[in-house]
């Protein structure tokens, strides 16, 4: 399958190269309409300057998927961290406004889990634990399966690329100390279709969006980072503020595909559960959310620790096609911020 062939959409950005590594050494940075094959960092230039424990310390791989419903909100991620691996599922039930399922564990790199170089196309990601199991593969040309196993859910889902909007590749150096290059492929909504089984409820996924983050990168040992992600069919948006500076930055608007300027974002910090506001310097968005609830954890294990917060909530506000476009706007748009900083 031809790394552009998931839609004729090509938006405003060129067609990915063909590696994530430039024939001088450098990475390929920039934002790109499409999917590459593999990110393979072997021939990056400043990364042979370091040893081969150091390269395998800070090579951090994960799979992330997000599943929006007008009932729930599921978030889930496969990590490698290089020489250790964790995996999470939650599922957040937007009646009682309450994670009726949040579920997370650590195992063994190369033992209990696996995230491939392929992101999206070829890809393959899956953690087996103590009585759960989570896998993600692409299965077919314009098809990905994805199921979970954990302790209160089970999940079966197909994931359709065939009508997707062109995925965002991104890539380029780290802007915090210490960390080299990263790249990172975010789809907008794709279809879904399966079933899904949580505390003794059943749903059919007819109806839900998936959507899909595969990032890959040699990292700092330090790594902060603000993110904010939602996605429907007609509009949703990927935007970071941190480690990677404005390079992940998108909007979809009706399938089309627009980078957008540096993300801003303004919330309480201690109060992470009052509303937000993010806005991008461009002038292309400007949206309000308010969180319904939210999944967190805060972990010090010596050598690692993480603080994480990660409300799911709804956007509203406006977003713009290009700088002198009418606003277009965004009301109940489902999804999730995060304020994350990790030793890893």
């Amino acid at each position: 399958m031809p790394a552009n062939a998931l839609s004729p959409m090509l938006g405003t950005l060129p067609s990915p190269p063909p590696q994530v590594v430039q024939a001088d050494g450098s990475p390929a940075s920039g934002r790109y309409a499409g999917c590459i094959e593999r990110i393979d960092w072997r021939g990056l230039a400043a990364a042979q300057q370091r040893s081969a424990l150091w390269r395998r310390l800070h090579h951090k791989r994960w799979q992330y998927v997000g599943i929006s419903h007008e009932a729930f909100f599921i978030g889930l991620a496969i990590v490698d961290v290089g020489w250790t691996c964790t995996a999470f599922a939650y599922f957040f039930d937007r009646r009682s406004r309450q994670l009726l399922v949040d579920w997370s564990q650590d195992g063994l790199p190369g033992l209990q889990c696996r995230v491939s170089d392929a992101p999206v196309l070829g890809a393959q990601a899956h953690f087996k634990g103590f009585g759960a199991k989570l896998d993600l593969k692409h299965v077919a040309p314009q098809l990905m399966a994805l199921n979970v196993q954990i302790p209160g859910l089970q999940l079966q889902a197909k994931i359709d690329l065939a009508q997707a909007a062109r995925l965002l590749l991104a890539i380029g150096p780290i802007e915090q100390g210490g960390g080299l290059a990263h790249a990172t492929q975010k789809s907008s909504a794709l279809a879904l279709s399966g079933r899904l089984h949580v505390k003794g409820q059943s749903y059919a996924l007819d109806g839900a969006t998936a959507c899909l983050d595969a990032s890959n990168g040699l990292l700092s040992r330090h790594t902060d980072w603000r993110w904010a992600s939602a996605h429907r069919a007609d509009v949703g948006f990927n935007l970071q503020s941190g480690y990677f500076g404005a390079n992940e930055n998108a909007l979809w608007l009706d399938g089309q595909l627009i980078p957008l300027g540096a993300a801003h974002f303004e919330f309480d910090t201690q109060q992470p559960l009052s509303p937000w506001r993010v806005w991008t310097a461009d002038g292309l968005l400007d949206l309000q959310f308010t969180p319904e609830g939210a999944r967190q954890q805060d972990r010090n294990l010596l050598i690692a620790a993480s603080h994480y917060v990660q409300p799911i909530g709804c956007f509203k506000g406006w977003v713009k096609l290009s700088a002198h476009a009418p606003a277009r706007k965004v009301e109940q748009l489902l999804g999730v911020t995060e304020d994350h900083q990790s030793t890893w």
